[in-house]
């Protein structure tokens, strides 16, 4: 039989009626797992894109729904594990704490989910913005037993073992009202000029004393986006 194929130049196309609503289980399971071990995936449904080339309004696909990328990861350093997220115009920012993936049978731990926050600018002074991203990475037993809180820690084994750089990202905008949307922008943009004025030199301190200090310390309040919990992966519009 052969393989269904959804995506047509970089961007998925499925037919009229028809959405790709997958559970984080099925996402770590049935795409993320099979694509790191090389192993035939249930459809050609996910695109294969390097998420950080680009900010995520100029990714492949509708804007307005959720969009799947097989993407690589980036050491951010020689010889380290951090990630490179830096974009043409921001970063994206993990936020939270990483969310074990266990199976909805046997309760295994399969994966982890990382919650990140688009930024427009430089860090640390960028400016956020409504755009999620949920990153999914397999794990071995092992790393899930380190990734475990302290009182799991005991049911599963010990020391990290990743498994591969590959991790599967789902990409949406929160949506908000109009009218937070406007004061949003005009406050990213005060903030975006106020940094540049702190980078500046300044010629007297009666300049330097007028600019006003930013601050930081933004608040990390996304709640995720449901998805729903049943199969097929492919549910037909009632």
């Amino acid at each position: 039989m052969e393989k269904l194929n959804f995506v047509k130049n970089g961007v998925l196309r499925l037919p009229p009626g028809f959405r790709f609503h997958p559970t984080d289980e099925e996402l770590v399971v049935q795409y993320l797992r099979r694509k790191v071990l090389a192993c035939p995936l249930p459809a050609s449904i996910i695109p294969e894109v390097d998420v950080c080339k680009a900010d995520p309004w100029d990714l492949p696909g509708d804007l307005e729904q959720e969009r799947y990328f097989f993407s690589t990861r980036e050491a951010k350093y020689p010889n380290t594990n951090r990630s490179n997220r830096a974009t043409i115009s921001g970063y994206w920012k993990a936020t939270g704490i990483d969310k074990q993936i266990v199976t909805s049978r046997s309760n295994q731990a399969v994966g982890m989910k990382k919650t990140l926050v688009f930024y427009r600018g430089k860090a640390p002074n960028g400016c956020r913005t409504d755009w999620i991203m949920h990153e999914y990475r397999v794990v071995s037993t092992e790393t899930a037993a380190s990734n475990a809180p302290p009182n799991k820690k005991n049911q599963t084994q010990n020391n990290v073992v990743p498994m591969e750089n590959w991790v599967l990202c789902r990409i949406f905008l929160k949506k908000r009202s109009a009218k937070n949307d406007e004061e949003g922008l005009q406050s990213c943009n005060q903030r975006i000029d106020r940094a540049d004025l702190n980078l500046a030199p300044s010629s007297s301190s009666s300049v330097s004393s007028g600019i006003t200090q930013v601050s930081n310390n933004d608040t990390d309040d996304h709640e995720e986006s449901s998805c729903c919990n049943s199969f097929p992966y492919f549910r037909r519009k009632p």
